[in-house]
């Protein structure tokens, strides 16, 4: 019998946790599939760990990974949880129940019907019209820059077959699975939703989170950046140039009544002043994102399993 995985990531999740874990339970039940649910706790401190091994200790489907720390939102938890999936098929929701659990019988259909990647892509969404249209205008920017077509608002919940899992755990522990999936080149459904509010607690992400998350997708998504400033660069060298020249000309032909004035000179001087800030900047993403790749980091602590032993491990190792 084929076997579904189920990860699900948690952090503070106290007034989600157990109510996630009893319809999965119940959705899974109902398929003719044997079943895991994996909860990834990222170091809660709110009480999610004492539900975690209370839901454990009931039911031995449900296994638990607690890390020792809060290791931040760029996939290297979520990725240290492939080690551990043992299914057929894995499939990641969050656990806020922004993404509606009961779409899982529908990506395991799509799973049967052939495709080893599914995605649900959000349509609209409950959590504020800012929020959506500020995430829109980020697909909007990665589809232009990007040197490979993505795909537009799949987050929160994924389904992806054993054999695209053994690609995506090779590659750097903060490598997004959206941006991952376009690289690879499988067919992907797409099942569109309406993304809900958050039914409990507090969402961790804030503006510098999100910002950040964005940085970080452009920079490993595309090197167009790059290439704008050096053909900008060029371009305002020239324009520089010639704007120089004119005004020689024009101070030679009138010496005596053409005032050259220092605010031309101001102006020029911070444009040019911030448009090299902008480019450092830039360089500095870039350089930083090297930075992380080469720097050999520890993998993820765990500092309980719960339901896992150690032979169930993963045998491909994490790269960080």
């Amino acid at each position: 019998m084929k076997k579904i995985s189920v990860s699900v990531p948690c952090y503070n999740e106290v007034g989600n946790v157990r109510e996630m874990a009893e319809i999965l339970t119940g959705i899974m039940q109902d398929l003719p599939y044997e079943y895991e649910i994996i909860f990834t706790d990222n170091c809660s401190t709110d009480g999610t760990k004492d539900i975690l091994r209370e839901l454990a200790a009931e039911d031995t489907h449900i296994k638990v990974l607690m890390n020792s720390r809060n290791y931040g939102t760029d996939g290297r938890s979520d990725k240290n949880a492939l080690r551990y999936v043992s299914g057929d098929v894995c499939i990641g929701i969050a656990c806020d129940f922004q993404e509606p659990p009961e779409l899982i019988p529908e990506f395991i259909k799509a799973w049967e019907e052939g495709y080893k990647v599914v995605c649900g892509q959000k349509m609209s969404s409950k959590e504020g019209l800012i929020k959506y249209t500020c995430r829109s205008l980020f697909y909007d920017i990665i589809r232009i820059l990007s040197d490979t077509p993505q795909y537009e608002h799949i987050s929160g919940i994924v389904l992806f077959d054993r054999e695209v899992l053994e690609q995506f755990i090779k590659t750097d522990y903060d490598y997004q699975f959206r941006f991952a999936i376009a690289d690879m080149g499988y067919d992907v459904k797409l099942i569109k939703y309406v993304q809900q509010k958050r039914k409990s607690g507090k969402s961790s992400y804030n503006i510098w989170r999100y910002l950040g998350f964005a940085i970080n997708g452009m920079v490993t998504t595309s090197t167009t950046p790059l290439r704008i400033m050096t053909v900008a660069g060029t371009c305002m060298s020239f324009i520089c140039f010639m704007i120089g020249i004119i005004y020689l000309i024009l101070k030679l032909m009138f010496w005596q009544t053409y005032q050259l004035g220092i605010a031309p000179l101001l102006i020029g001087m911070f444009f040019l002043g911030s448009v090299q800030l902008f480019c450092l900047g830039m360089l500095g993403e870039y350089i930083g994102e090297v930075l992380r790749r080469i720097t050999k980091r520890p993998d993820v602590i765990l500092t309980e399993k719960l339901n896992i032993e150690d032979s169930q491990m993963h045998s491909v190792t994490l790269e960080v």
